[in-house]
């Protein structure tokens, strides 16, 4: 997931509200796959076309256990996101990425040395199905921005790859 808009990442705390929500729908999608990550990526840079100064890093954070959690993904997010952050550059895009990724069936054994850790998978599938009901965002992270605010950034789709495997709408049709 990623934003772009030249004028939109400027500060900590808009990048880190983008972050968060393209974690939180990460995790999201990654529940819907019965699916854990063991490692977050985050990205920052600078549009490669301004005069202006260049900036480009990312950041892998390492999660404590491989988990579809929103609330522990968003914070790996931000963590990476503040250990590659500089200010004064107009950074044109922020991005997101789950890896190791695995399938929640398929946990490896633990000690409860991190009992404070536990899963809420009850408090995600509360949280998507209210998400599902009453819209996209209708419960997220604070960090991810509160109430309806306006977005002064946009999910760039309009060059994502299409679909054929996975949505019939996407297969070309051929017409002789």
């Amino acid at each position: 997931f990623s934003a772009h808009n030249p004028a939109f990442l400027v500060s900590f705390q808009r990048a880190s509200t983008a972050v968060s929500l393209f974690a939180s729908r990460a995790a999201e999608k990654l529940r819907k796959q019965d699916g854990v990550a063991a490692q977050v990526l985050v990205f920052i840079h600078t549009s490669p076309f301004s005069d202006g100064k260049q900036y480009a890093n990312s950041a892998t954070v390492r999660l404590l256990r491989p988990t579809s959690d929103t609330l522990r993904i968003a914070q790996g997010a931000v963590k990476g996101l503040r250990s590659i952050y500089k200010p004064g550059f107009d950074y044109a895009k922020a991005g997101v990425m789950l890896l190791d990724i695995g399938s929640a069936g398929v946990v490896q054994g633990k000690l409860d040395l991190f009992a404070e850790m536990e899963e809420r998978t009850d408090l995600m599938s509360a949280i998507d199905n209210i998400n599902s009901k009453f819209g996209r965002g209708s419960i997220r992270v604070a960090s991810a921005g509160a109430g309806e605010q306006k977005r002064e950034w946009q999910m760039r789709q309009e060059l994502r790859t299409p679909r054929y495997t996975t949505n019939l709408a996407d297969i070309p049709i051929a017409r002789a």
